[in-house]
Formats: C-alpha cells, sequence, structure tokens
C-alpha cells in the first residue's frame, strides 16, 4: 500500500494526486468558499479579476445585445411587399404561362394599347390578341380539331363544290371561348358566306396561339388569355361598335355580349335578326328580357337541346370525371369507394364512367324517380 505522505496524499499515482489537499485518506472533500474565501486572480497591469467578475466581463453589455438583434431581424426580415414579393409572383406567373405565351402585368397604360399595334403578315391589324407571331403553332391545333369535327368539315367541303352559300349576308358577331374547336366553326361560318367579329367570353379561357392563327388568316378577334375585366368589355365593344360593320346575328355564351348589347346599343339591336345562347346564366338573362318585355330579338335556347345536354352533361362527363380526378389524386381508382351525389344526367354519365374503372359507386338523390333509376 502506498504510504501518506505529509501533505495527506497518496504518494503515487496520477489518480490520487489530482485530489491535491482537498481529500482525506482517500475521500474528497467538498469544502464550499464563501464569496470572502474565494480566490481572486492577480493580472498584472489590470484589476483584481474574482470569477464573478470575470462572468460579468465575458458578458456583452445590454446595449451591444440589443444592437446585434437589431441587426440580425434586419437581416432575416420579410422582403418589402411592393418590390419583392410582387416580382416573384410576377416570375412565376409569367412561367405558369410559358405554354401559351408571357403574361405581365402593366399598370401605365391598358395592355390592348400594346397589343393593337400588331399586324398580320398581309398588313391586316383590325384585331387585338395576345402575340401574331404564334400563328404557326395555332394553325397546327386548328388542323388537329378538324379532325375531330367531320360534321363541319364535310359542310365546308359541300359549300365549296356546290359554290352554295347559305348565310350570304349574315353578320355575326360571336361571344365564346377562343379555342381550336371555336376556330372550325368560325372558318366554316365564313366558308358559308358569312362575315364574322369574334371576341372571347372568358378572361382565362382564350388560347393565344389559336387566336393569332384567326388574326393571321384576315378575321377580326379579340381576346387574349388573362386579360383585365375592363379589356374583356372593350373586346366586346369593338365586336359591336365596328366601323362600317352591323352585326345582325349574335352567338353568345354567357350572355356578357347581350347584356353589353342591350345596355349600351339599343338601336342595333333592333335591326338583329336573331341571337344564340347556349349558357344557363345567359338563358335565365334572357328570360328575365323576356319577361320585362325588353327583348327586342328572336333568341335560340341551345343550352336546353337534346344533343347539347346529352353531350355536356352526360358524354362530356364521362371524359372529364375520370381526368380530373386522376389528375388532382394521382392514385388507382378501382377498388375506390365514390359517392356521387344527385342522378341526373351529370349523375349517370360520372356513374358511368366510374363504374367502368371497376369504382364503388354509392349514389344519393332526393327525386324518387331518379333514385329508381340508380
Amino acid at each position: 500500500m502506498a504510504q501518506r505522505n505529509g501533505n495527506g496524499t497518496n504518494g503515487g499515482g496520477s489518480r490520487s494526486s489530482k485530489r491535491g489537499s482537498n481529500s482525506l485518506g482517500g475521500v474528497p472533500l467538498h469544502i464550499p468558499l464563501s464569496s470572502s474565501t474565494r480566490p481572486e486572480l492577480e493580472i498584472e497591469g489590470h484589476c483584481t479579476l474574482s470569477p464573478t467578475s470575470m462572468k460579468a466581463a465575458q458578458r456583452p453589455p445590454v446595449g451591444d445585445m440589443r444592437h446585434d438583434k437589431a441587426r440580425l431581424l434586419k437581416k432575416i426580415s420579410r422582403p418589402r411587399l411592393d418590390t419583392s414579393i410582387s416580382s416573384s409572383a410576377s416570375d412565376m406567373q409569367e412561367e405558369t404561362d410559358s405554354e401559351y405565351s408571357d403574361t405581365s402585368d402593366e399598370e401605365a397604360e391598358p395592355t390592348r394599347s400594346k397589343y393593337k399595334k400588331q399586324a398580320a403578315s398581309n398588313g391586316f391589324n383590325d384585331f387585338c390578341i395576345k402575340n401574331i407571331s404564334l400563328a404557326k403553332l395555332g394553325r397546327k391545333e386548328i388542323q388537329l380539331a378538324e379532325q375531330e369535327m367531320p360534321g363541319l368539315m364535310l359542310l365546308r367541303k359541300k359549300t365549296t363544290v356546290t359554290g352554295d352559300k347559305p348565310l350570304k349576308g349574315a353578320k355575326i358577331t360571336g361571344c365564346t371561348h377562343i379555342t381550336s374547336q371555336a376556330a372550325v366553326l368560325i372558318e366554316t361560318l365564313v366558308a358559308c358566306g358569312a362575315s364574322v367579329r369574334w371576341c372571347a367570353c372568358n378572361v382565362h379561357s382564350t388560347q393565344n396561339e389559336v387566336a393569332a392563327a384567326l388574326a393571321e388568316a384576315g378575321y377580326p378577334m379579340f381576346g387574349w388569355r388573362g386579360m383585365s375585366e375592363d379589356d374583356f368589355w372593350w373586346c366586346i365593344e369593338q365586336c359591336l361598335a365596328a366601323t362600317k360593320w352591323q352585326p345582325n346575328i349574335m352567338l353568345d355564351d354567357g350572355g356578357d355580349c347581350m347584356h353589353l348589347l342591350m345596355k349600351k346599343f339599343p338601336g342595333t339591336a333592333k335591326y338583329m335578326k336573331g341571337a344564340v345562347e347556349e349558357s344557363i346564366v345567359g338563358i335565365h338573362r334572357l328570360y328575365q328580357l323576356s319577361k320585362q318585355s325588353h327583348l327586342l330579338m328572336p333568341c335560340i335556347n341551345v343550352h336546353d337541346s337534346v344533343v347539347k345536354t346529352k353531350f355536356d352533361n352526360l358524354y362530356c362527363c364521362r371524359e372529364s370525371i375520370i381526368d380530373s380526378l386522376k389528375r388532382t389524386m394521382d392514385v388507382m381508382l378501382a377498388g375506390s369507394i365514390v359517392c356521387v351525389c344527385g342522378y341526373g344526367e351529370v349523375g349517370k354519365g360520372c356513374c358511368s364512367a366510374l363504374k367502368g374503372m371497376g369504382v364503388v359507386c354509392y349514389v344519393t338523390e332526393v327525386d324518387p324517380i331518379c333514385a329508381l333509376q340508380a
């Protein structure tokens, strides 16, 4: 066993030497030091520091801490809403609209002021669209749509062979979605002898390349994707109040063109031979005008026709319900349980398509006849 030395520590080993003078018989002693007995350090050229005063010296002043905190918050603070966020949002919008064309908001002047300055390759400039340079792409889309519409193409071919112009003298103002399918209709109307002026019925649905192809072909087109509400009404007005051109037939979708005609151009409405309306909102407006004896022209309710009802509500829903569910959920539908609320024309089409995909369909219906059919 190691001998105890005079200091009361074990003579050998680093373990016992670490205990120093605070050990007695191998048992360490913990003697608390009061503030008066705590050791003080003498630093040459400086004041005497105790452990408490050393911690206080290492802590930065309160003023410096506040200053550093303010500088840190300034670095990570939220960007200004009027610059950074708005610019990043406009960049995201430009990327989203890149499929058709770039979209940017200009507050200095209306967008139509810039778009009105364009001209087709033959000098025709009676139009206001997004970008005339997209005409070649739009023509390809129209050619693809022609393959899906054999009825109109057969009618166009017949008028070309026989030379018959059943719509000669018709001046048609159209306010519909400007799509490739609408372009086939427009060119068929012109082939049958009509003259047209066309505008968009929705600020978001216009295919800019299709509008460019029609404008390049010499058709007055007014509308572009992402236009403002003010530009929307201005485009409709260009179709109703053209120089040396007065419409006598209207093809409307939504009732906006009819509304502006009755409100701002009542004199032109007296010379209208008829109008065609296909939306349920526009039909309600026409019924209201008819009850008030303010309807100045005969109108055809296309919305309630059997062909349109079957196609829009029954057959088209068969296509759209599966496509929308696949796009939004990206899951396998077979074996899923779906509840369809209502078993009208739309409900029948949805249930038919879902059942074909192996979906278990539950139907809720308040009408007893439709419930029996389900």
